[in-house]
C-alpha cells in the first residue's frame, strides 16, 4: 500500500501524469486519514498533514511521486427548481440557518436526501426532483479545518440544528431563573437586615 503526503489544488497538469483515479464521496473528500480504493484496485492510505476539502480535479500526491486524480461520486441528491431566485434564495437561506450542506446551482439547488427535509420543502411552489450527481457543497462553515462536531451536524440537519438552538433556549432559562433565585435571596437578606435593626431599635427604646 502506498501513502498520499500532499495535495495539488487542480492544477493544470497533464493528463498524461496521472497514474490513476480515485472516485470519492462527499466524507470521502473531507478526511485527511484512512485507506481508499483507486478505479484500479490500488489501496492508497491518506495521510495528509492536514484537513483538506477534495474536490474534483484535485491530484493527490503520492509518497513515490506518481500522481492520482480525484473525482466527485455520484450520491443520492434532493434536487430544487423554482420559478423564482427569491424562493431558491429564501431555501437556501433556511437551510443553511439548519447547518445543511447545500449545492448552489445557477437556476438550482442540490442537498442529500433527507425524507423531514423534503417534506418541509414541498410547502414551498418548488419541483423537487431525486437524482443521482455528484455533491460539491458550498464551503462556509464546512471547508477543511472546522470541528469535527460542525461536520457531523450536517449529516442529520435541522434535527441538530434544533437540538442545539433548543439546549441555548433552556441555557438562557435556567441561566435567568438562576439570576431570579439571587435577586429573591438578595431581597430576603435585605428584609432580615432590616428586621434585626427594627428589632434593635425597639430594644433600645
Amino acid at each position: 500500500m502506498t501513502r498520499a503526503k500532499s495535495v495539488l489544488k487542480r492544477p493544470k497538469s497533464d493528463a498524461a501524469a496521472i497514474a490513476d483515479t480515485l472516485v470519492l464521496d462527499l466524507e470521502q473528500r473531507r478526511t485527511h486519514r484512512g485507506v481508499v480504493v483507486t478505479v484500479k484496485g490500488a489501496s492508497v492510505e491518506l495521510d495528509l498533514e492536514a484537513p483538506v476539502w477534495l474536490r474534483t480535479d484535485d491530484v493527490l500526491v503520492l509518497e513515490d511521486g506518481a500522481l492520482i486524480e480525484v473525482v466527485a461520486a455520484a450520491e443520492p441528491l434532493l434536487e430544487i427548481r423554482a420559478p423564482d431566485v427569491q424562493i431558491l434564495a429564501r431555501i437556501a437561506w433556511m437551510l443553511g440557518d439548519r447547518h445543511v450542506p447545500v449545492q448552489i446551482l445557477s437556476n438550482r439547488l442540490r442537498l442529500h436526501r433527507d425524507p423531514a427535509l423534503k417534506e418541509m420543502l414541498s410547502r414551498f411552489a418548488v419541483k423537487l426532483t431525486e437524482i443521482e450527481a455528484p455533491f460539491d457543497p458550498e464551503g462556509g462553515a464546512y471547508a477543511a479545518g472546522e470541528h469535527a462536531h460542525e461536520h457531523h451536524d450536517h449529516d442529520h440537519g435541522s434535527h441538530h440544528h434544533h437540538g442545539h438552538a433548543h439546549h441555548g433556549h433552556a441555557h438562557h432559562r435556567e441561566h435567568a431563573h438562576d439570576h431570579g433565585q439571587e435577586k429573591h435571596g438578595q431581597e430576603k437578606h435585605g428584609q432580615e437586615h432590616h428586621g434585626h435593626d427594627h428589632h434593635g431599635h425597639d430594644h433600645e427604646h
